[in-house]
């Protein structure tokens, strides 16, 4: 078996929302709904805990990138 035959937890990043910050504006979740979600109240609800496709991942950069408050971070 080779390296690139599985996934580990290694290399895997996670899409946070500072809810302190974020003015329910909904653009993270309008332009990546594979991993953001909302809430009743329009707030965002991230949908996976761990981010290990690599459309996962470029949706959430994404995500972060179109927040004007600057309250989602990918660590």
């Amino acid at each position: 078996m080779t390296a690139h035959d599985t996934k580990t937890e290694y290399g895997t990043r996670r899409l946070v929302v500072d809810r302190s910050v974020c003015a329910g504006h909904g653009l993270c979740y309008s332009r990546s709904p594979e991993v953001v979600d909302c809430d009743d109240s329009g707030y965002p609800v991230i949908l996976q805990d761990a981010l290990v496709l690599d459309e996962h991942i470029a949706a959430a950069e994404e995500a972060v990138a179109v927040c004007p408050e600057r309250a989602l971070t990918l660590e």
